[in-house]
């Protein structure tokens, strides 16, 4: 008998494709490639890859090893993003595409280095003005 192939694969869990996501943004905000978190876990930058991309399930101790690489609480890869978003206005996966973005993580890197709270506040309103303006 032929063994039947599936004519469609398997598409990833949402919730592995989450983890991957959270992994790769944690990843580069930290300004690490996939090659040093590789070396410090102990396999190919290749997996690291496939976890990223929700094609490979990241097993518990895995994820554990990831956090402690990452420098975040295992509960971070699972936290929802979405919520802060739609409060917010935005579409979550627009945020997170923007906020994963080489742009998104300058502009996040350079803000988190703002001391000043007011600053900060102010930059936030320059921004939704500007934002409102392009309407």
């Amino acid at each position: 008998m032929l063994a039947r192939t599936n004519p469609t694969p398997k598409k990833p869990n949402p919730i592995d494709l989450q983890v991957g996501a959270r992994i790769r943004l944690r990843r580069n905000l930290l300004g690490m490639s996939q090659e040093t978190l590789a070396a410090h876990l102990g396999i190919t930058f290749q997996q690291v890859q496939k976890y990223e991309k929700g094609t490979n399930r990241v097993g518990a101790s895995r994820l554990q090893a990831i956090s402690e690489a990452l420098t975040v609480a295992p509960s971070y890869f699972f936290d929802k993003a979405e919520g802060a978003a739609e409060a917010n206005g935005g579409d979550p996966d627009e945020v997170m595409s923007f906020i994963a973005s080489s742009e998104g993580i300058a502009l996040n890197r350079a803000f988190a280095r703002i001391q000043d709270a007011n600053t900060r506040l102010r930059i936030v309103a320059l921004i939704k003005a500007v934002a409102n303006a392009e309407r």
